[in-house]
C-alpha cells in the first residue's frame, strides 16, 4: 500500500474534535484524530474501554466524538467491538443492511485495558478472527486512576505502586512485549507506531483497515503527568522514544517483519530518560549501572528484530 497522502486529508471534516478535557500536551487527543482521519472513507464505530480518553472527551451532554462511539469497561473493550462487528454481518446476511456498505470498528484502549485487565477479551477476538482494528495507547502506567504501574511500565520507572528510595528504585520488572504476544496469534496484521512520525502512523492504520480479520496498533502516547515532562514536550519525547530505538517503529504483516523506520544514529536511551521526571532518580550518581542495564535491554530488543526482519523475509 502508498504511504498516505496527508495534503489530501487537508479537507476533510474532523471526526474527532476540541473541547474534551485531555491535559495540555497529552498526546492521546492527537492519535485519535489522526487515526480517525486515517479512516476517512469509511464509516466507522469507535469503541473505547474506560479510562483517560473516555473520560474527558464524553462529559454530558458533550462530546468530542464525530462517529458513533460505545464506552465499556477496562476489561471487556475488544469484547465489545467482536459483537458489534458479528451483528453487522448478522444484519447484511439478512439484507438489513446493504452488502455493499462498509462499516470498520475501530476500538481504543490504554495499556492497562490491554496488557493488563483487557487481555483475556483481547486474545479471544483475536483467536475468533473478528474483523475490527485494535489501537493500543500505551502511556506505561495506569494514569487515570493514579499514575499506578502496569505490565507496560518500563523497568526503574517511577510510578505511585512503584516508588523510588532508598529500598526501591522504580519498577522492578521489565516491559512485557505485548505486540510479540498480540502477533503470536497469527493475525493479519500488527503494527508499532507514534504520534511523531504521523505519515507512518496513520499509513498504518489504512493498511490495517485494508485487512478483513482482527488487526492491531500499538501507539506510544506520551503522558505528561505520569511521565513527569514539560506540557509542550509531548512530541518531542514520543520522537525520542523512536530515535533512541526504546520504541521501535515496524509491522508485522502476514507474519513477515518490516522496520519501517531505521534511526541512521540511534541515540543513547539516556537523552530519552533525561526528559522525564519518573527516571530523575537514575540520572544521579550510582545509578549508571541502570542506565547501563537499559541500554543493554534496548539494543537486544533492536537487534533481535532486524534478525526478525531479516529471517522472515528470507522465507
Amino acid at each position: 500500500m502508498a504511504v498516505i497522502n496527508i495534503k489530501s486529508l487537508t479537507d476533510e471534516k474532523p471526526r474527532f474534535v476540541g473541547g474534551h478535557r485531555l491535559c495540555a500536551g497529552c498526546n492521546e487527543g492527537t492519535i485519535v484524530r489522526q487515526v480517525l482521519l486515517a479512516a476517512h472513507e469509511y464509516d466507522v464505530v469507535a469503541f473505547n474501554a474506560t479510562g483517560c480518553l473516555e473520560v474527558t472527551t464524553s462529559v454530558y451532554p458533550y462530546s468530542s466524538w464525530g462517529v458513533p462511539w460505545l464506552h465499556e469497561a477496562f476489561e471487556n473493550t475488544a469484547a465489545a467491538a467482536s459483537g458489534a462487528e458479528a451483528a453487522y454481518k448478522a444484519l447484511k446476511r439478512f439484507g438489513d443492511i446493504p452488502e455493499d456498505k462498509k462499516i470498520k470498528f475501530i476500538a481504543f484502549a490504554g495499556d492497562g485495558g490491554t496488557y493488563d485487565i483487557g487481555l483475556q477479551a483481547l486474545s479471544g477476538a483475536m483467536e475468533r478472527g473478528h474483523s475490527f482494528l485494535y489501537v493500543m495507547l500505551d502511556n506505561e502506567a495506569y494514569m487515570n486512576t493514579g499514575i499506578q504501574r502496569s505490565s507496560s511500565t518500563p523497568e526503574f520507572a517511577w510510578t505511585t505502586t512503584s516508588p523510588v528510595g532508598a529500598a526501591k528504585v522504580g519498577k522492578a520488572q521489565p516491559k512485557k512485549n505485548i505486540v510479540e504476544i498480540v502477533a503470536a496469534h497469527g493475525i493479519p496484521y500488527v503494527a508499532t507506531a507514534s504520534p511523531s512520525h504521523y505519515v507512518d502512523l496513520m499509513t498504518k492504520v489504512q493498511k490495517a483497515l485494508s485487512y478483513e480479520g482482527p488487526t492491531f496498533l500499538a501507539v506510544y502516547s506520551n503522558c505528561n503527568r505520569g511521565h513527569r515532562n514539560d506540557t509542550g514536550d509531548s512530541i518531542k519525547v514520543s520522537r525520542m522514544a523512536v530515535e533512541t530505538n526504546y520504541w521501535p517503529l515496524y509491522e508485522i504483516e502476514n507474519g513477515k517483519y518490516h522496520i519501517t523506520f531505521k534511526p541512521r544514529n540511534p541515540k543513547p536511551i539516556e537523552d530519552w530518560l533525561k526528559l522525564q521526571g519518573r527516571f530523575a532518580h537514575l540520572m544521579k550518581s550510582g545509578n549508571e549501572d541502570k542506565v547501563a542495564e537499559l541500554q543493554q535491554w534496548v539494543n537486544s530488543k533492536w537487534e533481535l528484530l532486524q534478525k526478525k526482519e531479516e529471517f522472515s523475509n528470507s522465507l
